[in-house]
């Protein structure tokens, strides 16, 4: 019985990590189908919703303010492993940077410079 178990353990857990390696391949190459302007709804498209069991794609959004009051919203698609520790980090995950619903811009580059042009308040 215990055999069983550890077997059927070891089985979840190796589809669990399947299907987070698909997950990753497949949002760095929608990444490279994206451009400039897309509307969010394009984005989305392009990007899929579709996760590993239980991580959302986007695996998280958020609505950053510059210092004039424009709202910026940013969706973070997971694709990439630093540690293998069951643990999503930032360092894991690209930044998609949305102002007006129109795709401006992605990855941690263009995040660092839209925060100093647009004056964006990081939390």
């Amino acid at each position: 019985m215990m055999k069983r178990v550890a077997v059927l353990a070891l089985a979840i857990a190796l589809a669990s990590a399947a299907c987070f390696t698909a997950m990753r391949n497949r949002n760095r190459e929608n990444v490279n189908l994206l451009s400039l302007e897309m509307t969010k709804g394009e984005v989305l498209s392009v990007m899929g919703d579709r996760g590993a069991p239980g991580v959302s794609n986007p695996y998280r959004t958020e609505i950053l303010m510059s210092k004039s009051g424009e709202a910026f919203e940013v969706l973070f698609y997971y694709t990439d492993i630093q540690r293998r520790d069951s643990a999503i980090t930032d360092d894991e995950l690209i930044p998609l940077v949305l102002r007006e619903g129109r795709l401006i811009g992605w990855g941690w580059s263009f995040m660092d410079q839209a925060v100093q042009k647009y004056e964006i308040r990081i939390r």
